[in-house]
């Protein structure tokens, strides 16, 4: 199978996988504003989805056909129902799997897959393992350590070990969460260990990235293969874009009512109630004046029908 890694352009840059945002929805959205190189998917319970199918991950792996490529983003601390949720991903036709070693939520943590992964070394070579099994090339995404910045250099060896195709490292450890800034100035000391380790293994960043012309200047400084963005997108949905320029607000209006358009089209394979867009209007009704009394407005609505009477007073 292809390992289309290699053939992303140098510095690629990626929209981070973010839970209850980055679905099919949203990463249209992106895509029509200003494309990344390379989507993930939401994070995508392995063992949740072996034990009850595809209502236990919530419409997390619905993607379209041209949406390409596109990595499923999957964590759990089950090797075999790591193996089979990375096959039936290869069977859905996607590009890749990403391993969640990161993520600190209290009860991905507990079952010992996200960050709870950093403390059981062994297991998630177990996990990277059962990944490969589905001739998917696997990467993994993880932070410096669980608790002290220091970890950071047994973890980070021990999955360059593991042969896997592309290492994107939050720049914080799971105690940390984004409390801190993102310790960039450990960048040279974990490329030297790539180099040295795994070179091989193409090295990406995340964590206090808020757009592409911040990604360029660290590449630039540090070396790095690849730039992780995430919640600069709420920053800045155009944030991508290889020539960056102020947007109207028609622009941002148009993106919304794409949105609009998408979690209607979409609804019934994520099955997303209507609240859950709520969270993305801020991201597009910002900067112009009434912008805060709109986005007040908007959150009291009840269906799409009412945003887009709302939206429709404003252009």
């Amino acid at each position: 199978m292809t390992n289309f890694w290699h053939n992303l352009p140098r510095p690629f840059f990626a929209l981070a996988p973010l839970e209850a945002v980055t679905d099919v929805v949203f990463r249209h959205v992106v895509a029509a504003a200003a494309p990344p190189d390379l989507f993930f998917t939401e994070f995508t319970n392995a063992t949740g989805w072996v034990h009850a199918g595809d209502k236990a991950i919530g419409g997390r792996l619905v993607k379209t056909s041209d949406e390409h490529p596109i990595i499923a983003q999957l964590w759990g601390a089950d090797a075999d129902a790591m193996e089979k949720m990375a096959m039936h991903c290869a069977e859905l036709g996607y590009d890749g799997i990403d391993i969640n070693m990161g993520c600190p939520d209290a009860s991905a943590v507990k079952s010992g897959g996200g960050a709870g992964m950093i403390l059981n070394p062994e297991n998630a070579a177990a996990i990277i393992a059962a990944a490969k099994k589905s001739g998917l090339p696997v990467s993994a995404k993880t932070r410096l350590g669980y608790s002290r910045v220091d970890e950071w250099p047994q973890w980070l060896e021990h999955l360059l070990r593991q042969d896997i195709v592309n290492l994107t490292i939050h720049l914080r450890t799971k105690k940390e969460m984004s409390k801190v800034p993102a310790h960039f100035e450990l960048i040279p000391k974990i490329k030297k260990m790539r180099d040295e380790v795994a070179p091989n293994t193409l090295l990406t960043i995340n964590g206090d990235i808020n757009n592409r012309t911040h990604g360029l200047e660290l590449v630039q400084r540090y070396g790095v293969d690849g730039i992780m963005i995430g919640r600069g997108v709420f920053l800045n949905p155009y944030t991508f874009e290889e020539n960056p320029r102020e947007h109207t607000r028609k622009e941002m209006l148009d993106l919304l009512r794409l949105q609009l358009e998408l979690y209607e089209k979409y609804a019934d394979q994520t099955g997303r109630p209507f609240d859950t867009l709520k969270r993305f209007f801020k991201i597009y009704i910002r900067d112009f004046e009434g912008a805060a009394e709109l986005r007040d407005k908007l959150m009291h609505t009840k269906d799409t029908d009412e945003v887009r009477a709302l939206i429709a007073r404003v252009d």
